[in-house]
């Protein structure tokens, strides 16, 4: 009888022991699927935040779904994308919101339905976030200005070529562009005219700029420019060119690409403001990934940015040729 009650009680415990798989602590983690949304994804500085991102997603032990509008003026897509992720009940959502205003609904939306949201780049008018992961950039427009007022001794007539209405992080680089030019007393001669989305929007309305200042074969009323983004620059060194005014102007941009590099090598780009964009997607994923498992990331998260010249890009290769997706 003893042996029987004995063999009977570790048949019980055998039993117990091989629960179901989704208890105790054997049971495996569920992968938790974070949708990452860039403004765009044709521009380079996107294709580092990608490669950003999937490496965070490499660390954190999460997977990410990245979609984003192919042009940064695209609002409707970048709000349809929100709310297909919201419909498809992802763990998270990183964003980096096209308009600070636009957006603020459709993350209500997600945060409504319990998804946690991160923005990162670019600012919303929305403070109840896991987190905002971006370059300072006011900070970052401060440092085009106070090189530009360097380059130009303090005197002089610039021109900023402005992104584009609703853009949160480069409205806040001309507004610091603006604020180094009004402590240095330099003349701004037009701050009010956008590039838009596209390197070809940015070159007609540069061209247009170049028309209306042109003075004589080989000046400009301006002796410098600054352009808060990557699609603006170029597309302003391209109407400087074809005017035959590249290295004659001081132009200082913002973000690196392999023309810009090449264009810092040859002297017709003066500086270049270069932010993380890696380190961006990163630390986005990263810091998202920790929330939906019970930690509390940092409210602000800045990556930096860095002025690069012709002098020291030597110095800052690995900000001027970061991996890519």
């Amino acid at each position: 009888m003893r042996s029987s009650l004995l063999f009977l009680l570790f048949a019980a415990v055998g039993c117990t022991s091989g629960s179901s798989p989704t208890s105790g602590t054997d049971a495996p983690e569920k992968t938790l699927r974070i949708a990452v949304i860039p403004k765009g994804t044709t521009h380079e500085f996107w294709k580092t935040v990608h490669a950003g991102a999937a490496e965070g997603a490499k660390n954190a032990g999460v997977e990410i779904i990245w979609k984003g509008p192919i042009k940064e003026d695209d609002r409707e897509s970048q709000i349809k994308t929100v709310e297909d992720f919201i419909a498809q009940k992802v763990d998270g959502i990183a964003l980096a919101p096209l308009d600070d205003t636009a957006l603020r609904q459709p993350v209500l939306e997600a945060q409504d339905a319990g998804i946690p949201v991160l923005i990162f780049d670019s600012a919303l008018k929305h403070d109840d976030i896991v987190s905002f992961v971006a370059t300072d950039n006011h900070a970052g427009g401060m440092i085009a200005g106070e090189e530009m007022a360097r380059l130009l001794g303090g005197k002089g007539k610039v021109i900023l070529l402005r992104y584009q209405e609703g853009s949160a992080s480069t409205t806040e680089r001309e507004e610091g562009f603006l604020h180094a030019m009004k402590e240095a007393g330099m003349e701004v001669l037009v701050s009010n005219r956008y590039g838009g989305a596209t390197v070809e929007s940015a070159q007609t309305e540069a061209e247009n700029l170049i028309t209306r200042f042109r003075q004589g074969s080989d000046t400009l009323a301006a002796q410098g420019i600054f352009c808060p983004n990557e699609s603006t620059t170029f597309g302003m060194l391209s109407a400087l060119r074809g005017a035959g005014l590249a290295g004659k102007v001081a132009l200082i941009g913002f973000d690196a690409s392999p023309k810009l590099v090449e264009a810092l090598k040859s002297g017709e780009v003066n500086g270049l403001v270069v932010q993380r964009p890696f380190e961006m997607g990163r630390l986005a994923v990263e810091s998202l990934a920790a929330k939906l498992r019970g930690e509390s990331p940092e409210a602000r998260i800045d990556t930096g940015a860095t002025l690069v010249t012709g002098e020291n890009m030597k110095e800052h290769t690995e900000l001027l040729d970061p991996p890519k997706l």
